[in-house]
């Protein structure tokens, strides 16, 4: 019987290099930064305005040469830290028959950590439209009943093979929320295995927060799905999606 194996290659960005140096840190705790000096608070704040000051520290302010940059004091070297986990490419399972069809899934994980006030953007896009091609042959993108909003069941008619996607985790944006019943973009409820969607080749955001989640992150989890319809032929041979992964600190 002819196979048809579905490959995910994962490309990463992050838009903010994340700091790797610290001032102190522990198997327990880091501290990023620290200020000796007389005075000052890290929560001034009302309902209109947030305020950090610092009094007393000498030497501040930035510097630079044609070899190196130094942002010296507390408050000069407050930078954003974003950081964004590396998956490894997906193989999904089990192989599709090429005469008798059948469903192939996959997933990856991504968990992001940022100290942003703002929080984090979480988008994905696809490197080739449709996305899983193999040479000439290709599994189209998922079809919408209602374009724009994802299909709260999977559902591929049997003379198609189609490829798709759903995001789960604790920051999805409310497009692949539901409410669980039958409706996606709408509730909030996470259900697993619903909300399915194509993918485009412009980003597209699937998570977020405008609050920051450091230390400990949150992880937001992509699953992969291709059917080939019972009545399809599709052409033998090893398929792959090029998928990259965004994350923006806000």
């Amino acid at each position: 019987m002819k196979k048809i194996k579905l490959i995910i290659i994962i490309f990463l960005v992050a838009l903010f290099p994340f700091q790797e140096a610290v001032s102190m840190q522990s198997a327990n705790y880091k501290i990023e930064k620290d200020s000796i000096n007389f005075g000052g608070t890290d929560d001034g704040q009302s309902a209109s305005y947030k305020l950090k000051d610092t009094m007393g520290e000498i030497g501040t302010g930035g510097s630079d040469s044609s070899a190196y940059q130094v942002n010296a004091g507390y408050r000069q070297m407050n930078e954003t830290y974003l950081a964004i986990t590396s998956p490894t490419d997906v193989t999904m399972s089990p192989d599709i028959g090429g005469v008798s069809g059948g469903t192939g899934n996959g997933q990856a994980v991504w968990t992001v950590i940022t100290d942003s006030s703002g929080g984090y953007s979480l988008d994905i896009k696809a490197d080739s439209a449709p996305a899983m091609q193999s040479g000439a042959n290709s599994f189209a993108d998922y079809t919408l009943a209602t374009l724009g909003t994802p299909d709260y069941t999977w559902l591929v008619a049997s003379a198609d093979s189609e490829f798709g996607f759903t995001p789960e985790g604790n920051d999805i944006v409310s497009k692949f929320k539901d409410d669980g019943v039958n409706t996606c973009n709408t509730g909030s409820n996470d259900t697993p295995n619903q909300c399915w969607s194509n993918f485009s080749t412009s980003y597209e955001n699937i998570a977020g927060s405008f609050d920051p989640n450091h230390p400990d992150g949150t992880a937001t989890t992509v699953k992969f799905r291709a059917e080939s319809g019972s009545s399809h032929l599709q052409v033998e041979g090893s398929y792959q999606a090029t998928i990259t992964v965004t994350a923006i600190a806000l």
